[in-house]
């Protein structure tokens, strides 16, 4: 059977054909008609397609994930946050970066749900089954919450997870002075000093709870990176500064204290909140991910180290 008559069948007999349907529009403005309550989908992006799915109580049938053969394959930062991955779900692994056609087509998905960063032809996709299409280039990525719990029906589990974030941001607005208090998160890698506004999770949580940032991370554009010259480093200072460390990759805080070292040798004698003891760093797939459970992890971190520390003030 050829590729296109192997897809055509797939679709054909797809069970999404007996169920009541709806209509949307996606993120590149292409109506996607799909079953009211789909029981069978793909995610085409483990971070942030799969991970929330998985907090709002849904197992996709397939999964894009990291490696490169079925042995290697994991949902980033789901072990962590979720303890589910393709060695203890139900969930398969379709591919990388593309996911592969014919492994979608075989697991029968009633919708697709990718980015615009898989490079996967979604004209292929299509050809399987109704393809959502998110572009995070023109939404917030937290807002991929609110769209999985509309596509799926699932909006009670979301409004739990927003209380339980909330109940944490409450504690620290009730102990924490938190507008009197600067939090820097800057990076170093490979000679490059660079920042993001906001900074993931932990990003969300600082400015949810009205923590102040730096003035250089706040200029930045909403959801955006900016890379910076050395000389700066010191205006990236605050009373404490967060980095980020990737563990499944290997590294850890002293791999990132040399990241900053190959920036600026001596940088610690130019930041107070280093000098001082003042400088996290905290492992990635925590701090970064989309995930209401990494956001309650962060909250509680950020409460305990700021809150729940003897700290020495930056001088203004």
């Amino acid at each position: 059977m050829n590729r296109v008559l192997f897809l055509c069948t797939i679709l054909l007999t797809s069970p999404a054909a007996a169920q009541d349907m709806r209509t949307v529009t996606d993120d590149t403005g292409v109506e996607v008609t799909f079953p009211v309550n789909p029981q069978r989908i793909i995610s085409g992006h483990d971070l942030p397609i799969t991970l929330p799915m998985i907090e709002l109580g849904i197992l996709p049938v397939g999964s894009h994930g990291r490696g490169e053969t079925l042995e290697e394959a994991f949902i980033r930062g789901s072990a962590y946050l979720t303890g589910v991955d393709f060695d203890n779900s139900d969930i398969a692994w379709v591919g990388n970066r593309p996911i592969d056609v014919e492994l979608v087509a075989a697991l029968h998905p009633e919708l697709i749900i990718t980015t615009t960063w898989q490079p996967a032809d979604v004209d292929q996709l299509r050809a399987i089954a109704p393809t959502f299409v998110v572009d995070f280039s023109t939404r917030d990525e937290w807002s991929i919450y609110d769209l999985l719990a509309d596509l799926t029906g699932q909006t009670g589990a979301l409004d739990l997870l927003q209380r339980r974030y909330q109940a944490q941001l409450d504690a620290i607005i009730a102990e924490i002075n938190t507008a009197s208090i600067t939090v820097s998160t800057v990076h170093a890698y490979d000679g490059q000093l660079f920042a993001y506004n906001p900074y993931g999770t932990i990003g969300k949580v600082l400015v949810d709870a009205g923590f102040d940032r730096p003035d250089l991370i706040e200029a930045i554009a909403l959801n955006e990176s900016k890379e910076f010259t050395p000389e700066v480093l010191p205006e990236m200072d605050g009373d404490f500064i967060i980095s980020t460390y990737r563990s499944s990759a290997g590294d850890t805080p002293d791999t990132v204290r040399g990241y900053f070292e190959g920036v600026i040798p001596g940088y610690c004698n130019l930041l107070h909140a280093c000098r001082e003891g003042q400088m996290y760093f905290l492992p990635r797939a925590e701090a970064a991910a989309t995930s209401y459970t990494a956001l309650i992890q962060m909250a509680y971190v950020l409460r305990s180290i700021i809150g729940g520390s003897d700290f020495t003030p930056m001088h203004r």
